[in-house]
């Protein structure tokens, strides 16, 4: 089921809504976990059973870690991040493996028959970031099989993030307190999301795929470049625009979700952009891995050691393909060239320099991102630095370029904080300008809805 539906929006929410708040407090996590374990079998029931064990295995792990000390603790450690990495790479790399090895020694071993189940990535780094922190001592494991089962599948972050760490919502998920101000924000929020991804992401997407499918002969290398940056608002919006609705509908419930975007594409640096986009998932890899390796506390060698290790599992954690390995190491190497020392030349260039920078090479590993057959990539790669087959600007750019112009300066400008510097003085006119402006966000992606496109997610797949 996706936030941006129908059925979601007026069916599944209403109702989840009416239900959360005519209940006690005490009844609430197990409406919550009963409407979560719906909206995921909605389209995925298949693979319930594949969440309901991860989630039965983190919990006797991470009980039993606590139970015992030394050697037995670290083996019910082990034993519950085995199960459950053993689970994602089952279903997310299993085929990947089969088909390199089969490459590598000629073999003929055949593909595993299996899908991937939809947020696997998400809540299986949840689950581990709970036994984890158990193991550590940092939090005390939780003996309520209603409770942890409602932090790992909360409908609003189940499917792709932000990845909530355990400690995050720990107290929320035996008490809270739900506000009118909280709901109030809440439904900004998530509304603000929709509009993300039903007003601009969508939009950028069909740019993005109307120029792709262009014949060389209309197409050019303006129109090339103009779909790149399309495909960097389309992932934007979409994804950003998942977790704002994500931060939104915890909210209404009462549940306070970190931040996962800081309005990256403002960024004046590699290092910068990293620090602003999927701040979950950065934070994660940091926290979990690269800090245990050892972080920058060994040495340069050390370091750059760990951070390729991170990055190329970093891309690799997005996909079963070479092109998102390569996507990590791109990011890698960026950000050893901004560590030994060019990052601090940025910080001596005028701001617009160390933008354009950083933007440039932001599209270019979307580029690599977003295309994951080699010959695809090649070929997109010529065409766009080489103009392998291409004019410059054929007789069809300049009427694409009008077509497609209004939105995308409208879009860079909603990918920055812009708008949150306009100060309104005057609060009731401030609080009549968001009410109008929420009602025409969700009359228009309704309408937009309403017309039955269908509009998935772009992490979904991961």
């Amino acid at each position: 089921m996706l936030f941006s539906s129908i059925t979601f929006l007026y069916g599944f929410l209403p109702v989840v809504i009416a239900g959360y708040y005519l209940l006690p407090k005490k009844f609430r996590n197990i409406w919550l976990l009963i409407a979560s374990l719906f909206f995921y079998g909605w389209g995925e029931h298949k693979f319930l059973l594949v969440i309901i064990l991860t989630i039965l295995v983190g919990y006797i792990s991470g009980i039993m870690t606590e139970k015992y000390s030394g050697r037995k603790s670290t083996i019910w450690f082990l034993s519950g991040v085995f199960i459950e990495l053993g689970s994602l790479v089952f279903f997310k790399y299993s085929n990947f493996f089969i088909e390199n090895y089969n490459a590598l020694t000629g073999s003929v071993y055949k593909m595993i028959k299996v899908a991937l189940p939809l947020g696997i990535s998400f809540y299986t780094f949840q689950i581990l970031s709970y036994n984890i922190d158990v193991y550590r001592g940092r939090v005390k494991a939780q003996h309520n099989l209603i409770d942890l089962s409602c932090y790992v599948c909360l409908f609003p972050q189940l499917i792709a993030g932000p990845i909530v760490r355990y400690q995050t919502v720990e107290k929320e998920l035996k008490s809270r307190k739900e506000t009118v101000d909280k709901f109030s924000y809440g439904i900004i929020r998530f509304v603000t999301g929709l509009g993300k991804k039903v007003l601009l992401a969508n939009t950028a997407g069909s740019i993005y795929n109307e120029i792709n499918a262009l014949s060389d002969e209309k197409s050019s290398i303006v129109l090339m470049w103009i779909a790149t940056i399309a495909f960097s608002f389309q992932i934007y919006f979409d994804f950003s625009g998942y977790s704002d609705m994500a931060i939104g509908l915890g909210r209404m419930f009462g549940f306070k979700f970190l931040e996962n975007f800081d309005h990256p594409y403002m960024s004046k640096s590699i290092t910068e952009f990293w620090r602003r986009w999927h701040i979950s998932l950065s934070s994660w890899f940091k926290d979990y891995l690269y800090i245990p390796l050892g972080g920058n506390r060994r040495g340069k060698k050390r370091q750059a050691l760990n951070l390729l290790v991170v990055w190329l599992l970093t891309g690799f954690w997005h996909g079963a393909a070479w092109n998102f390995v390569i996507w990590g190491g791109y990011y890698f190497v960026l950000l050893m060239i901004e560590k030994l020392g060019f990052e601090k030349v940025l910080k001596k260039l005028p701001g617009f320099i160390s933008r354009i920078y950083t933007l440039f090479f932001i599209n270019l590993g979307w580029v690599i991102f977003a295309n994951d057959e080699f010959k695809v990539l090649k070929e997109r790669m010529a065409k766009l630095f080489l103009g392998k087959g291409l004019s410059f600007a054929g007789n069809t750019t300049g009427f694409y370029i009008g077509e497609f112009f209004i939105f995308l300066i409208v879009a860079a400008v909603l990918s920055t904080d812009l708008i949150k510097k306009i100060k309104i003085k005057n609060e009731n006119l401030k609080t009549a300008l968001y009410v109008i402006l929420i009602l025409a966000v969700m009359t228009l992606s309704t309408a937009f809805l309403a017309q039955g496109a269908y509009n998935p997610f772009i992490y979904f797949r991961f």
